[in-house]
């Protein structure tokens, strides 16, 4: 059972960037998926959720984020993405992902694994 989180890099502000979750192991589409994500010297955020357990989607988007990034999801691949937009220096961070059984619990969740690096420069 894993969950990688991929896609990060360098981008200049106002560039964009394609973050993946893959799951090897187990179903990913079972699950809602959230994003974090942890600066140096900051406290760790949640970033977005995605739930499409119910036949209406639910989406959490924090509000430094709203209107520029994107979640989405290929069940056929396993997979979750987060599609991050006009990037700014703040968006500079390592974003993990994890699921879980809804979005209901993520001032809780705790992500682990490496985590995929963003870095934004202005």
């Amino acid at each position: 059972v894993q969950l990688q989180a991929s896609g990060g890099g360098l981008a200049q502000a106002g560039g964009s960037l394609r973050l993946s979750c893959v799951a090897s192991g187990f179903t990913l589409g079972d699950y809602a998926v959230a994003w974090f994500r942890q600066a140096p010297g900051k406290e760790r955020e949640a970033v977005s959720c995605i739930d499409t357990s119910d036949e209406t989607p639910y989406y959490y988007y924090t509000e430094s984020v709203k209107g520029r990034f994107t979640l989405s999801r290929d069940n056929a691949k396993n997979s979750v993405y987060l599609q991050m937009n006009n990037l700014k220096p703040e968006d500079t961070a390592v974003y993990y992902c994890i699921q879980d059984l809804d979005c209901n619990r993520l001032a809780t969740l705790v992500p682990f694994g490496q985590g995929t690096q963003v870095t934004v420069s202005s």
